[in-house]
């Protein structure tokens, strides 16, 4: 049960998921998309390097959803990517016992910063590593996929599936950006130049995790675990019917401690077989 309060998760889900996505929409409504295409050259620092941006946006929008979700599920905790570079401790309560919301207020930081369209909003509950819901909010395009544990992933309302590649056709795969890689972690990805494998760099996580679930993508290679970037989209892939891997063949644990790299693929052939030329590699 959820701590000092009388309902599971899933109960919680039925009567509240639709304030979630009402607090989703408002944060990007009020903080995110006023600072699109406008942003003041204060209202934008870097983190730990050059491309590791943040800007008021991210800031406040986080800080919304921090107070409204809290609110909404008496005895959670908020881990945002902004509070735990604020606080570095505050990203153990993903380890904790009690119910978690995971959010990136803007995934795809870069892209909001150069006025491109390609960002998102990210949110998700999880407990003890178990993701029961994710939103995936695109505010430019005003377009929201959801997905709750058991009763599948949705975008817009309608159902995703992501189904299989189609047959003689190079895979599509998302990989980790180049700025952002090791030396060690750019040779695994090397595995991936290769035939029948079409790599490139990817974007926001969180909409690389949707073109999976939605078959425009065929699956994703990432080199690092931050659970505010994958947490809400790896439901999603699950509950269109695809699957993750790391490279040790295990599924994604969003606490931590994964063979890296890892995928998210459309179907399991194509998560092993992406795993396997990482491995080949690495």
């Amino acid at each position: 049960m959820i701590e000092n309060h009388n309902e599971t998760i899933d109960e919680f889900l039925t009567r509240h998921a639709f304030d979630v996505e009402e607090a989703v929409r408002k944060a990007a409504a009020q903080e995110i998309m006023p600072r699109w295409r406008r942003l003041a050259e204060h209202e934008v620092d870097r983190k730990s390097g050059p491309h590791d941006l943040v800007t008021d946006a991210d800031r406040r929008a986080e800080l919304y959803l921090t107070g409204v979700l809290a609110a909404l599920l008496p005895g959670s905790v908020v881990v945002g990517e902004e509070a735990v570079h604020a606080d570095p401790r505050s990203y153990e309560a993903i380890q904790d016992d009690a119910p978690v919301w995971i959010v990136d207020p803007v995934d795809g930081t870069r892209q909001f910063v150069r006025g491109d369209t390609g960002f998102c909003t990210l949110v998700a509950l999880a407990r003890r590593g178990v993701v029961y819901a994710s939103w995936t909010y695109a505010p430019v395009h005003d377009q929201l996929a959801t997905a709750v544990r058991g009763a599948g992933a949705h975008l817009d309302g309608e159902r995703l599936r992501a189904g299989s590649p189609g047959p003689g056709r190079d895979l599509r795969v998302a990989t980790s950006h180049p700025d952002f890689t090791t030396d060690e972690q750019k040779r695994a990805l090397l595995g991936l130049r290769t035939d029948g494998v079409a790599p490139r760099p990817c974007g926001s996580a969180g909409l690389e995790y949707l073109a999976v679930a939605g078959g425009e993508s065929d699956a994703t290679a990432f080199n690092w675990e931050a659970a505010w970037d994958h947490a809400a989209g790896l439901l999603l892939v699950e509950e269109a019917g695809g699957t993750h891997l790391t490279r040790a063949g295990k599924p994604f644990d969003i606490r931590g401690g994964n063979t890296l790299p890892f995928t998210a693929a459309r179907d399991t052939a194509t998560a092993h077989r992406v795993v396997d030329l990482l491995s080949d590699a690495a």
